[in-house]
């Protein structure tokens, strides 16, 4: 069993350039060169990630579980990009977040994650 200790509060924060890669119609999500969804999911999980690895033991990680975004307004290309995590709720190995992205003093999106701590070795052997 691993033993953690995180608690609620713990926050989080990156910054991030919007490049070609993570456009829309790079990613296929959509036709335009803007910054996509699907990477905006993956920058608001990338940031949850972060802000909780320094808890965990060598033999444990978190894996994303659930997602629950609004994608708000547009972001171009070169545009930098800060996002925000907060620990809201600690139930044993289940982290809750809420999370933020900001495109300046722009609020471009929003959402809730969920992420579980697990044991790397067995999750992979359960493969």
């Amino acid at each position: 069993m691993i033993s953690v200790q995180i608690n609620k509060g713990v926050k989080g924060e990156q910054e991030h350039i919007v490049t070609d890669e993570d456009t829309a119609a790079r990613l296929g999500s959509g036709m335009v060169a803007v910054f996509a969804t699907p990477a905006m999911v993956a920058l608001m999980e990338k940031t949850a990630l972060k802000s909780i690895e320094s808890f965990l033991p060598d033999n444990a990680t978190s894996v994303g579980t659930e997602v629950n975004m609004k994608h708000l307004r547009a972001s171009a290309v070169g545009h930098t990009l800060r996002c925000e995590s907060t620990i809201t709720e600690v139930s044993g190995h289940k982290i809750t977040f809420e999370i933020t992205v900001w495109d300046d003093t722009i609020l471009v999106g929003h959402g809730m994650h969920v992420r579980h701590i697990v044991d790397t070795k067995k999750f992979m052997e359960n493969l």
